[in-house]
């Protein structure tokens, strides 16, 4: 089996497991204790703050553990605004942020903050100039992740941390995924990480808060951790998490060149192999192992459920491998292709070998997908008068409407237009980017009495 969705969680680092079981030995007592096997643990811990602020590149006194990544991003947004709310309540984040960063900016939001959400190009980059002209005088935060974690794109951080200093606002940075392979780069005020993330234990994350920043930590006072997070330290988690840091750092530089090579060949010969295809992510600005691409007229959740099957554990944002039967928020700000979405994050260590072999059995599972969605149930096509079509696919989820598009848009003459009914939300991003992959003209949407209305003129 091939594991290939390190973004998600990357295998636990030999250096890590070595350093848990060692440490489950030595480090079991209260560290705030004065007696031998406290003072024990407690060496161990002072020994991982050190280590891991020299990855991070601050100070060891800047550093607290967290239960979780989405904790130590919790608790900075949390503690930053609150100890900037004489500034204001403004906190501004990309359109992009991982959802932790999102979900507390929409808790600000419900208690009264105000956010602005900075979009992204096609490839899932902030413009700095973008950053720098919605920061107001009430600016109390904005927050920029390092890297996306879905698409690989790398962020200007530095640049939108200079546009922040020069306002006075502190820049809170989520490094989870780009923390393993080495600092960030930038004068931030604040930076979050999670070990999982880099080969580390789950349930450990780290938050750095620069001196000087105003920070207020939120909820009931804990004397642990600087009062920032509270509660006993998972003291053999927070010691492997340090240690396998320092060791993917080590490793870094030989193993970026290597997945750079790999996930570059999956990245230029996906399409060759396989039709119809878009690769999404800025082509060189890119963390070493991810490559995401979406393919046309398939179903992510078979895809993906075809690909385990065939040995290959990789991800997806697609709308129809979720629940909600909402595209990823991040395709979406985008304006990409969601259905058929592939999201390949190599881990450490990942063999030429994998890589080849999913290259040699993508072509067939796509088309196998295809294959089954190729004879739908009927989808009514009505001929309105004059050189348009009407396709009802209420009720027909993702891809099922963007292939009943592509069934009848030949039906009507050079300038005629299709109009495609849908209440499925992910055809407001398909069909768009179905048009410009195949060259067609998208009018725009209107109302329907039922769903929505999605305008397609021939122009080839």
């Amino acid at each position: 089996m091939a594991y290939f969705d390190a973004a998600s969680a990357a295998p636990l680092h030999p250096v890590a497991r070595q350093a848990l079981l060692a440490s489950l030995d030595e480090g079991w007592a209260d560290p705030a204790r004065l007696y031998r096997e406290g003072r024990r643990a407690r060496l161990l811990l002072d020994a991982a703050r050190e280590a891991m602020a020299e990855c991070v590149g601050c100070r060891p006194d800047e550093l607290v553990f967290t239960p979780s990544g989405t904790r130590a991003v919790h608790s900075g947004v949390a503690g930053a605004l609150a100890g900037r709310r004489r500034v204001g309540s403004h906190l501004i984040v990309s359109a992009v942020e991982h959802s932790s960063v999102l979900h507390a900016a929409e808790a600000h939001e419900a208690g009264g903050g105000s956010v602005t959400q900075v979009g992204v190009d096609r490839a899932a980059a902030v413009d700095p100039a973008a950053y720098a002209a919605v920061l107001r005088e009430d600016t109390a935060l904005a927050c920029l992740q390092s890297a996306n974690h879905e698409v690989g794109t790398e962020q200007p951080v530095s640049r939108v941390a200079e546009a922040c200093r020069a306002a006075g606002v502190p820049l809170l940075v989520d490094a989870a995924q780009s923390l393993g392979w080495g600092r960030v780069e930038g004068d931030w005020s604040l930076l979050t990480g999670s070990a999982h993330k880099w080969g580390g234990p789950a349930g450990v994350g780290l938050l750095a808060v620069r001196k000087g920043v105003r920070f207020a930590p939120q909820g009931p006072g804990d004397e642990r951790e600087s009062g920032r997070a509270p509660g006993f330290e998972n003291l053999p988690a927070i010691v492997a998490a340090a240690a396998s840091l320092r060791a993917v750092r080590a490793e870094a530089a030989a193993e970026a060149a290597r997945l750079r090579e790999l996930t570059e060949r999956i990245r230029s010969r996906v399409p060759e192999l396989v039709p119809d295809v878009e690769v999404v992510g800025d082509p060189s600005r890119r963390l070493p192992g991810i490559v995401t691409f979406s393919c046309l007229y398939v179903d992510g959740e078979t895809l993906l459920h075809e690909l385990d099957r065939a040995g290959f554990s990789v991800s997806s944002g697609s709308s129809c491998t979720s629940s909600t039967l909402t595209p990823s928020h991040v395709l979406k700000a985008m304006g990409v292709l969601s259905e058929g979405n592939v999201r390949v994050s190599l881990p450490p260590g990942t063999a030429a070998e994998d890589v080849e072999r999913f290259l040699e059995v993508l072509p067939g599972t796509v088309a196998a997908v295809r294959e089954k969605l190729g004879a739908p149930a009927a989808t009514e096509t009505v001929r309105a008068a004059g050189p348009d079509l009407v396709v009802d696919a209420l009720g027909r989820r993702c891809p099922i409407p963007v292939i009943e598009l592509a069934k009848v848009i030949g039906d009507v003459p050079v300038g005629g237009t299709v109009r495609v009914l849908s209440d499925d939300e992910a055809a407001r991003l398909d069909i768009p980017a179905w048009c410009e992959m195949r060259g067609q003209e998208y009018v725009g949407e209107e109302p329907a009495e039922r769903g929505t209305a999605y305008l397609v003129r021939r122009t080839s």
